[in-house]
C-alpha cells in the first residue's frame, strides 16, 4: 500500500516563502502524474499544479509565477516552492500521486497524502 507524506507547511507572513516535499512510503510505483492540491475552509479542494513524469507542468491560474512544482522520477517525490505567499494562499495542502490504469489515461487510480496547513498572514 503506497502512503504519500508531506511535509514542509507551516505560518508565513505575507510576501514570504515554503517549499512543501511530499514522498512515498511502503510500496514505490512509477507515478504518471504527480502534483498538489489545496483546499482552503468552505471551499472545495482544488488543483494548484501537476507535473507529469515527463516533466510537463500545469498550474493554476493563482499561483502562476509564484510556485514551482518540480519531482524526482527515480525516487517518486514531488516538492512545491511557494513564493510571494498570499493570504488567500491559507489552505490545506494535500500531495497526489496518480497511476494510470489504462494506457489512455481515463482510467486512473490516486493516492493522497494527509495534508499539512498553510498559514499566510497579513
Amino acid at each position: 500500500q503506497v502512503q504519500l507524506v508531506e511535509s514542509g507547511g507551516g505560518l508565513v507572513q505575507t510576501g514570504g516563502s515554503l517549499r512543501l516535499s511530499c514522498a512515498p512510503s511502503g510500496s514505490i510505483f512509477s507515478f504518471n502524474v504527480m502534483g498538489w492540491y489545496r483546499q482552503a475552509p468552505g471551499k472545495q479542494r482544488e488543483l494548484v499544479a501537476t507535473c507529469t513524469s515527463g516533466g510537463s507542468t500545469n498550474y493554476a491560474d493563482s499561483v502562476k509565477g509564484r510556485f514551482t512544482i518540480s519531482r524526482d522520477n527515480a525516487k517518486s517525490t514531488v516538492s512545491l516552492q511557494m513564493n510571494s505567499l498570499k493570504p488567500e494562499d491559507t489552505a490545506v495542502y494535500y500531495c497526489n500521486a496518480r497511476r494510470f490504469i489504462s494506457a489512455s489515461g481515463k482510467t486512473y487510480y490516486d493516492y493522497w497524502g494527509q495534508g499539512t496547513q498553510v498559514t499566510v498572514s497579513s
